[in-house]
C-alpha cells in the first residue's frame, strides 16, 4: 500500500497528466470525475463548451493519436484553493499530422478534490 502523502502541486501534476491521457483515449468516465459541473472549455476554433458538450466531444471520434506537454507551469494559489496550469503541447492527429499549441487550465479545490473549472486550448500550426 502506497502511503506517500502528495502535495497539492504533485497532485495537480498527476491530474494534468491524466487530463492529457484522457483527451487522447477519449476517456469520458475519467473526465466525468475530473471536471467540475460548471466547467467551461474554449476550443481552438473559438467554441465555448460546457461540461456536457465537452464530454460529448471527447466521446466522439478520436482526433489525436499522441498528446504531450512541455514547459508545464503550475501556479498554486493555496489560500484561494485555486491553481492555474499553463503548458505547451505537441500532438499527432490520427491521420499523422504533427502540430503544437498551448493550453491553460484552471483548477479549484472543492473539499479534498481538485476539479477543472476552465480550459483554454490554442493550436499554433
Amino acid at each position: 500500500m502506497d502511503t506517500k502523502m502528495y502535495t497539492d502541486v504533485e497532485m495537480l501534476r498527476d491530474l494534468n497528466d491524466a487530463y492529457l491521457e484522457s483527451v487522447v483515449a477519449g476517456d469520458v468516465e475519467r473526465f466525468t470525475y475530473m471536471l467540475a459541473d460548471d466547467f467551461l472549455c474554449t476550443m481552438p476554433d473559438g467554441r465555448l463548451l460546457d461540461k456536457d458538450a465537452f464530454l460529448a466531444q471527447i466521446a466522439g471520434p478520436k482526433t489525436l493519436s499522441r498528446l504531450t506537454a512541455s514547459d508545464v507551469r503550475i501556479r498554486h494559489f493555496e489560500k484561494e484553493k485555486v491553481a492555474v496550469v499553463h503548458a505547451e503541447t505537441q500532438y499527432t492527429t490520427v491521420d499523422g499530422q504533427d502540430g503544437h499549441g498551448r493550453y491553460t487550465d484552471v483548477w479549484v479545490k472543492r473539499g479534498a478534490q481538485w476539479l477543472t473549472i476552465a480550459a483554454h486550448v490554442t493550436r499554433l500550426d
